[in-house]
C-alpha cells in the first residue's frame, strides 16, 4: 500500500508556473477536483447506502425500533459532529503545510489530533452512556420506544474513541489529499456492519435474535476496525503523513491553538445545528411514533442526498488550503467555484431519483402505508431543496479550507434557530403536520446557500491567517 503527494505537488508547481495556458489549467483543475472528491463521494454514498440498510433492518422488527434508532442517533450525532468540526483545523493546517511542502509540520498536526481524539473520545463516551436514560428521556421518547433507545445509546456511546480516532485521522489525511485511504476504511467498517447487523438483529449463525441490541454491538465492532486501520495507516512506512518515524507525543500547544483557532467555531457551528436538530426532532417527535418514523426515514434518506455536496465539499477545503499554501489566492476561487458547479450536477441527478421514486424508497423501509405516505412527500421536498444544500455545504467547505470558519458559524445559528426550529413550531401549529417541519427545513437552505454565496464571493476570505 502506497500513497503519494501528487496532489499536493501540482498545486506548488502551479504557485511556481503561474503562465499555464488557460486550457491545460482548466483541464488539471477539474481532474485534481474528481481526484479528490469521487473517493469521498463513494465512501459517503456507499457509507449512507450501508446506514440505510441498517435502518431497513431495523424497520424490519418494528416501528418502535426505528423510531428508537432515531431518537439515539440525534445526539450522538451532535457529540461527534462537533468533534469532527473541530476536525476542520487539522484538515486546514494540514493542507497549508502541504501546499508549502512542509511534510514535518503536517505531521505534527497529525499527532496533537491524535491526542485530542483520545480525549474527545472519552467526553463522547462516559457522559453518553451514564446520561443515557435522561437524554432519550429528553428526546421525548413515547413509553414503548424509551427503554430501547436507552440501552441503544449506551452501547454506542462505549466506542465513542473509536469513531473519534478514525475521524481525526481521516480529517487530517484529507487535508494531506489523501481521500482514498479514508474511504477504504470507512467503507470496510461499514460493510462488517451490515454483515454484523443482519447476524446479530435477525439471529444467524447461532446468535440470538437481538433486535436493535444488535445493531447497537454490530455498529461498535464496525468502528472498532476502522479505528484500527486509520491508526495503520498513518504508521505506515509510505503513508503521506507516515509517523512510523515520529518519537513521542509531547503536547505542542502552539500547534493545538492554531487548530482549535479554527476548529472551535465550527464546533460552536456544529453544537448549534446539532442542538437545533434536536429541538427540531423533539418537535416533531410531538406527532406521535408513526409520523417520527416517518420523518426517520426521510432523515435517512436526507443524508444520502446531501453525500455529494459534502464530498465536493471536502475536496474544496483540501485544494482551497493547500492553493493558499502555495499563494495562489486565484486558484483557490477557482477550485471553489469549480467544485460547487461539479457537486450541483451530481447533487441534481440523485435529487430527481427521490422526487420520482419517493414512495417505493420509503416502501424499502416499512409496509406501514401512512410511514410511506408521509416519507414520500418529505422526500419531493428534500429534492426541490438539493440546489441550495449543494451551493451551501461546497461553499462552506472552500471558506474552512481558508480557515474562515466564523461564516459558517453564523450563517448556521441564523438559519437553524432562527428559520427551521421557529418555522418547524409555526408550520405544525397550523395543521402543516410533518410536511411543514419539511418545509421549515427547506427555508433553512434557501438562506444558507445565499449567505454563503455572498460570504464566498466577497473573497475576504483569501486574507484569513491560520
Amino acid at each position: 500500500m502506497r500513497y503519494n503527494n501528487k496532489h499536493t505537488n501540482a498545486v506548488v508547481a502551479e504557485s511556481k508556473n503561474k503562465t499555464m495556458p488557460d486550457k491545460n489549467e482548466e483541464e488539471n483543475l477539474r481532474k485534481r477536483v474528481k481526484d479528490l472528491a469521487f473517493p469521498s463521494l463513494a465512501e459517503l454514498l456507499l457509507g449512507h447506502l450501508f446506514g440505510m440498510v441498517d435502518m431497513v433492518m431495523v424497520g424490519n422488527v418494528s416501528t418502535a425500533s426505528l423510531a428508537a434508532v432515531g431518537l439515539s442517533n440525534q445526539p450522538m450525532m451532535l457529540a461527534l459532529a462537533v468533534f469532527q468540526a473541530l476536525n476542520v483545523g487539522s484538515t486546514a493546517l494540514v493542507a497549508r503545510f502541504m501546499g508549502t511542502d512542509d511534510n514535518e509540520s503536517a505531521g505534527a498536526v497529525v499527532k496533537q489530533t491524535l491526542v485530542i481524539t483520545v480525549l474527545m473520545g472519552f467526553l463522547v463516551s462516559v457522559p453518553g452512556y451514564i446520561f443515557a436514560d435522561k437524554v432519550i428521556g429528553f428526546m421525548g421518547a413515547e413509553p414503548e420506544v424509551l427503554p430501547l433507545a436507552t440501552r441503544y445509546l449506551k452501547i454506542i456511546a462505549l466506542g465513542g474513541i473509536f469513531i473519534t480516532t478514525s475521524m481525526g485521522i481521516g480529517a487530517a489525511l484529507r487535508g494531506a489529499g489523501d481521500t482514498v485511504t479514508p474511504m477504504r476504511y470507512n467503507m470496510i467498517s461499514n460493510l462488517i456492519n451490515v454483515v454484523l447487523n443482519y447476524i446479530l438483529i435477525y439471529g444467524k449463525l447461532g446468535f440470538p435474535v437481538m433486535g436493535v441490541i444488535g445493531a447497537a454491538i454490530a455498529t461498535s465492532i464496525s468502528r472498532s476496525v476502522a479505528m484500527i486501520m486509520a491508526i495503520l495507516a498513518i504508521y505506515h512506512p509510505n503513508s503521506i503523513l507516515s509517523l512510523s518515524e515520529r518519537k513521542g507525543f509531547l503536547l505542542d500547544f502552539d500547534i493545538i491553538k492554531r487548530i482549535l483557532k479554527i476548529g472551535v467555531p465550527s464546533g460552536i457551528e456544529q453544537f448549534v445545528f446539532r442542538t437545533g436538530q434536536i429541538e427540531f426532532a423533539r418537535t416533531v417527535a410531538g406527532l406521535g411514533t408513526t409520523v417520527f418514523a416517518a420523518h426517520q426515514v426521510a432523515i435517512n434518506v436526507f443524508g444520502l442526498s446531501f453525500s455529494p455536496s459534502m464530498a465536493f465539499g471536502i475536496a474544496a477545503t483540501t485544494l482551497v488550503g493547500q492553493s493558499l499554501g502555495a499563494e495562489r489566492p486565484d486558484m483557490a476561487e477557482k477550485y471553489g467555484m469549480e467544485t460547487r458547479r461539479m457537486g450541483m450536477i451530481v447533487a441534481v441527478a440523485i435529487a430527481s431519483t427521490f422526487f420520482f421514486f419517493g414512495r417505493q424508497i420509503a416502501g424499502i423501509y416499512t409496509n406501514d402505508p401512512e410511514v410511506i405516505y408521509l416519507a414520500a412527500i418529505c422526500l419531493k421536498i428534500i429534492a426541490i431543496m438539493q440546489p441550495m444544500q449543494s451551493t451551501q455545504f461546497i461553499l462552506a467547505g472552500a471558506l474552512r479550507g481558508a480557515g474562515d470558519t466564523r461564516g459558517p458559524l453564523i450563517s448556521s445559528f441564523i438559519a437553524v434557530w432562527g428559520i427551521r426550529v421557529i418555522l418547524a413550531k409555526i408550520f405544525i401549529n397550523m395543521g402543516f403536520g410533518l410536511t411543514g417541519a419539511w418545509m421549515a427545513q427547506a427555508c433553512d437552505q434557501v438562506f444558507r446557500s445565499v449567505f454563503m454565496y455572498f460570504r464566498y464571493n466577497s473573497g475576504k476570505w483569501k486574507k484569513v491567517k491560520v
